[in-house]
């Protein structure tokens, strides 16, 4: 039998689904948020216009937004690890 791997957009919305995903749709908003701050502030530099600093302050703290959905989303990623239960075997061993 085979498995569709296509989701459900419902299902993808859901908190805990797809979380590399997303991690990575933030991440590719974060890298252009990035760019277009760094455009801005150096235009703003250059230019010393109102529009580019407002830009500029715009897209900084949006980086800073998509920052913490990327960590968000990487967080969820990462599974608790149990720790093994002490086996009598085990200590026997050593």
């Amino acid at each position: 039998m085979t498995r569709n791997v296509l989701v459900p957009v419902g299902d993808l919305l859901e908190s805990g689904n797809c979380e590399p995903f997303k991690a990575a749709v933030h991440g590719v908003v974060l890298v252009l948020a990035a760019v277009c701050a760094a455009y801005n502030t150096a235009a703003w530099v250059k230019r010393r216009q109102r529009h580019l600093a407002v830009n500029a302050i715009f897209y900084t703290t949006t980086v800073w937004f998509e920052r913490c959905h990327v960590r968000h989303h990487l967080a969820a990623c990462v599974r608790p690890v149990a720790e093994p239960a002490d086996t009598p075997l085990l200590k026997e061993a050593a």
